[in-house]
């Protein structure tokens, strides 16, 4: 049994933010079947392509554990098949544009009068006020959520980050408020809708920012590092660089091979219960005496100094051998690693975080897995599904049309021609 075994997911979204959201909730044991136009499908199946003619990694790698159903919302016959859909689903998840559900006559009212328990949720780029209707990508909600203002070096322009909070992080507030709709559902026997705004999932992440402005209107932020450095603060939380978010400084240091390796580099923090060992490690055991180094307050006036201290020493040992060292002494500290690094990380293999799939066009890729883990339900990561792979299926078994009136449907145009596969 797998958690959300019984619970049945009517899937209309398309790209990331929506596809990553219904994604997780299939892992979890929903039925989720995307529906998709003929012929053509969520747009990502041939957007990035490495193959010709096969659906992109960008399509597989968010659409797991799903079945596909090809659907002509257009057509009248169509309408009536997803009519029917509505009232067998239990959720219906989309990320279209504004008004785009009321346009094809199914707006929350409606789907309220076809199954009052559904819970209808939508990913958008923007909540209720002046940017409602805007149309949001990833690096838009990076910028209006806070994180680039944020994000990158004090004297460089602001900086998207290649972590997808805008698009992935919006599908995973979502499914948690689908989740909780869910349960909820169970005590009032109603649906509800659920909305995740894009820009308010990008600021939930970055709250640690909207902390640090609150706290420079009573004076600087002392564990910034320009702050030792001298260099006056502006009215907005500023780019800190590589510095901790936290009151624990940090920063990333050159390790051994960092003149032709773009990632022979470590995140080093000078955590205050451990200063004693760091500074032995790097040679510096007077340092922990000294009235200028031996207190976090006396330090912060001296960091620029610290790190390229520790620096000096970081790049006499490789990244893993500057773990090896201090994970031991509890100083806290991680290499970057590299995509190809994670990729071939056995351990990531072993947990599932990382899993091979094969696919009967593209053959065997990599693609990460589950990363939530459940000790009586674990996740097993299925292969994408084809354009309109499970029409036929979905028509017959989960709406319960005969063989003659699946033909039927399929002659109004309603439905893609069905995938066959070898």
């Amino acid at each position: 049994m797998k958690a959300l075994n019984g619970i049945r997911i009517l899937d209309f979204t398309h790209v990331q933010s929506g596809p990553t959201c219904t994604q997780l909730l299939a892992w979890f044991g929903a039925d989720c079947i995307k529906v998709e136009r003929p012929g053509v499908g969520d747009a990502t199946r041939g957007q990035l392509r490495d193959i010709p003619e096969v659906d992109s990694l960008y399509f597989t790698m968010l659409n797991h554990n799903k079945r596909s159903i090809t659907l002509n919302t257009k057509n009248e016959t169509g309408k009536s098949v997803l009519e029917r859909l509505v009232k067998e689903c239990d959720v219906l998840v989309e990320n279209f544009a504004p008004g785009a559900l009321d346009r094809m006559g199914f707006g929350w009212e409606r789907i309220q009068e076809l199954n009052p328990r559904m819970i209808m949720a939508s990913v958008k780029g923007f909540g209720p006020g002046p940017y409602e209707d805007c149309k949001v990508y990833e690096n838009v909600a990076q910028c209006t959520g806070g994180s680039a203002s944020t994000t990158g070096f004090r004297d460089g322009p602001p900086t998207v980050t290649g972590a997808q909070i805008g698009d992935s992080g919006t599908g995973l507030h979502l499914a948690l408020g689908i989740v909780t709709a869910l349960y909820q559902r169970e005590k009032s026997g109603r649906g509800q809708r659920v909305l995740a705004a894009m820009q308010d999932g990008v600021l939930n992440l970055c709250r640690v920012k909207l902390r640090d402005q609150q706290r420079l209107e009573r004076g600087p932020l002392t564990e910034y590092s320009q702050h030792g450095q001298g260099i006056p603060f502006p009215e907005a939380t500023p780019r800190a660089g590589n510095d901790s978010g936290g009151g624990q400084p940090g920063w990333i240091l050159k390790c051994k091979g960092w003149e032709t390796d773009a990632n022979a580099y470590v995140y080093f923090i000078t955590q205050a219960a451990v200063w004693a060992p760091i500074c032995d490690v790097i040679g510096k055991p007077e340092w922990k005496e000294d009235p200028d180094y031996a207190t976090p307050p006396a330090r912060l006036d001296k960091l620029t100094h610290i790190f390229d201290t520790i620096e000096a020493w970081t790049k006499t040992r490789t990244k893993f051998e500057v773990m090896d060292i201090c994970n031991p002494l509890d100083i806290p500290c991680g290499p970057i690693l590299s995509m190809k690094e994670l990729a071939e990380e056995p351990s990531l293999r072993e947990t599932g975080t990382i899993v091979e799939v094969d696919h009967p066009a593209r053959g065997k890729y990599l693609t990460v897995g589950c990363p939530i883990k459940l000790s009586d339900s674990p996740a097993e990561v299925i292969r994408s599904p084809l354009l309109g792979e499970h029409t036929t299926e979905i028509l017959t078994d989960v709406l319960g049309y005969t063989e003659e009136e699946v033909r039927e449907i399929q002659d109004s145009g309603a439905v893609g021609k069905q995938v066959v596969l070898d």
